[in-house]
């Protein structure tokens, strides 16, 4: 028996136990045999045992090329760097499949032993839904596209990863994406168990709001480094192009961004109970039509890297996902209504409200977008493409008004807001905002109005976050005499979600201002120079000085020299150029010169050359940079909001919110 055949049993095995798992739990609590439940819940972490089993065995065989199993001939070779070797375990359908079901294991094996003396009526309904998920991957894998499936003889050598995978890129953001499709599982189905259960009080939602956070967090990390990729690898200037594989894993991204802010009110004022089930159902299923669409070939997209005939699998799943979803939240509607009503416009929960209907507006939007061409053909056989301006102009408003919120909202108060604390709490960030807006106008020359609105919008948020964090420092310093910098280590530490999620605030803040900078003031300029010619883009000249032409292990490198000056003074040298793999001759990639600083990126493409000539493709992209120290500050903020909370060694009283909307110790 070959290696290989060890990982097939290793799923079939897991199959088994995880096809046992959703009978015996929720039989085992209908008919009040705990020992039963028990047995359940030992094999849910026999499947996760299982399938780390085939997904090292799977590793094994690519790292010792063993191209007698198809999928590793078909994703590998021996001139391969050792590190995409490995990574190309998830490189094609079968492997990325099976690190998304191996995942959803391992997240579900926490979740149950972590919940294993909590939610008794509950847990045998997750534990259920957990492997109903689980078995639908792993049939799939058993039955329609075996990663160990062999070849009826060894090859000498494989075919190798598709080229535009040949990048480090490829090595952080597929796992970061497939598990961010993966980890919405868990929250769905702590929502379903309760559903099920019918026990819907607030013991299920602090039960999954961990996994809403590393869920979301995952995803948003998958979604920053994604840009990151195509930024340095597609060769055309941009980050994001609203392709339907970017735009079906920003859906759930967005869906789960309304569902942690509105989950805030029903846990602090028992509203929106509905409306927060229904959303993480829909989270759910966004994130299945994610990995439907990435991995079942529906739409066509420069992400997909495989063909598949897994669409009908995928359909049909999703159908039972959604049918019994809505059976479930239907029949316990009555379970769900809010204990309190909305006292004010003018509140917290308001803000929230409107936070997830703009929110589900740019998801709906998106949504749309990327199925219209697919209703199109079906009704009238031709294909219409929704392209980048589409988005732009419709979610392009919403988003900014989503900016604004994220000013207004810390300042509002619970229940009801007093024009007296907004006049108060505002006055300061305007006033900072309106500062700000007469310097872009007068120092910085600043004239489109897309451009004011929206950094004058983040200079508003940033005034507030700063504002909560003095007065939250002032205050614990009164209570407490700490310095400034003990007192705000004090203050984070003691309410890490509430100043962490503020961080996230601050680093959406830089995100946005490189998507302001590349979106309204990009240049572009394509230009062919014969050696020794200059052409100039924004602040730059650069001239062209030849080609050079060499080979690597397995590929031909082409490489342009273009020396780079500004205000007649030579600041670098830069060399674009473009890699052609053996066997990938079809499928030239371009090594793209980029030049960064805090207020622009130069970034130049070879596009075409001969011996006398050479075209390039020349970008000046303005505050680029800030998107990615954005995310940075992304992971960071995220970090702090979901470590846990550090127990005082004295008891000192929590900094909570005012009624009035300021900072004060109670």
């Amino acid at each position: 028996m070959a290696v290989s055949d060890i990982g097939f049993v290793a799923l079939v095995l897991a199959l088994l136990a995880a096809a046992y798992v959703l009978v015996a739990a929720p039989l085992g609590h209908r008919l009040g045999a705990p020992e039963l439940v028990v047995s359940a819940r030992n094999a849910v972490m026999a499947v996760a045992g299982l399938m780390l089993v085939a997904l090292a065995v799977l590793a094994y065989s690519f790292v010792n090329h063993d191209f007698g199993v198809n999928f590793v001939a078909s994703n590998s070779k021996l001139a391969q760097p050792w590190y995409f070797t490995a990574a190309a375990i998830y490189g094609g359908q079968a492997g990325s499949l099976l690190v998304w079901a191996t995942g959803l294991s391992v997240f579900s094996a926490l979740a149950v032993w972590l919940n294993r003396r909590r939610l008794p009526d509950v847990m045998p309904y997750t534990m259920a839904t957990m492997m109903f998920v689980q078995v639908f991957f792993l049939v799939i894998l058993v039955f329609l596209t075996n990663p160990f499936e062999r070849l009826p003889f060894d090859l000498a050598d494989g075919r190798g990863l598709n080229a535009l995978l040949r990048d480090p890129g490829f090595l952080i953001h597929p796992p970061f994406l497939l598990m961010g499709f993966m980890a919405w599982t868990i929250p769905f189905a702590f929502a379903m168990g309760a559903l099920m259960s019918g026990r819907l009080d607030s013991r299920w939602l602090a039960a999954a709001r961990p996994w809403v956070l590393a869920a979301w967090a995952i995803l948003g990390v998958g979604l920053l480094l994604g840009a990151w990729w195509a930024y340095h690898v597609l060769g055309w200037g941009g980050y994001w192009g609203w392709d339907p594989v970017e735009n079906v894993a920003l859906l759930p991204w967005l869906t789960g961004t309304a569902f942690l802010h509105s989950i805030m009110v029903e846990e602090r004022r028992g509203m929106l109970r509905k409306w927060n089930m229904l959303l993480i159902l829909i989270t759910f299923s966004l994130a299945i039509f994610g990995t439907f669409v990435v991995r079942g070939g529906l739409l066509s997209s420069v992400h997909n890297f495989a063909t598949s005939a897994l669409g009908p699998a995928f359909l049909s799943f999703l159908g039972v996902v959604v049918a019994v979803s809505l059976f479930w939240y239907i029949k316990r509607q009555h379970l769900l209504t809010s204990t309190q009503r909305f006292d004010s416009i003018l509140s917290k929960e308001s803000g929230f409200l409107l936070n997830n209907v703009l929110l589900v507006g740019v998801a709906f939007a998106t949504f749309w977008g990327t199925i219209f061409p697919l209703l199109t053909e079906a009704f009238d056989g031709s294909r219409i493409t929704v392209g980048p301006p589409f988005y732009q102009q419709v979610n392009g408003p919403i988003l900014l008004a989503l900016l604004v919120l994220m000013g207004i909202g810390p300042l509002l108060a619970w229940r009801k807001a007093s024009w007296d604390s907004i006049r108060r709490n505002f006055r300061l960030p305007l006033a900072g905002a309106f500062v700000w807006a007469i310097v872009m106008v007068t120092v910085l020359d600043v004239s489109n109005l897309w451009t004011l609105a929206a950094v004058d919008a983040c200079a508003f948020v940033f005034g507030v976050v700063m504002l909560e964090y003095y007065r939250g420092v002032r205050a614990r310093r009164r209570a407490t005499r700490e310095a400034y910098p003990q007192a705000l280590v004090g203050l984070v530490s003691r309410n890490r979600q509430r100043y962490g999620g503020y961080i996230v605030h601050l680093s959406i803040l830089l995100i946005a201002l490189g998507v302001i900078g590349v979106n309204l003031h990009q240049k572009d300029f394509d230009v062919t120079l014969a050696v020794g010619e200059s052409a100039s883009i924004g602040n730059y000249t650069l001239t062209y000085r030849g080609i050079d032409q060499r080979r690597g292990d397995d590929s031909s490198v082409t490489e342009a020299t273009l020396v780079v000056f500004r205000g007649g003074k030579q600041i670098d040298v830069v060399h674009p150029g473009r890699v052609v793999y053996d066997g990938q001759e079809s499928q030239p990639t371009s090594r793209i010169a980029i030049r960064s600083n805090l207020r622009e990126d130069l970034y130049v493409v070879l596009a075409a050359w001969d011996d006398e000539v050479a075209t390039f493709l020349m970008f000046v992209n303005p505050l680029v940079i800030w998107l990615w120290i954005g995310g940075g500050l992304f992971v960071f903020g995220t970090l702090v909001a979901v470590w846990p909370q550090r127990q005082p060694a004295r008891a000192v009283a929590p900094v909570r919110p005012a009624p009035d909307g300021a900072v004060s110790e109670a």
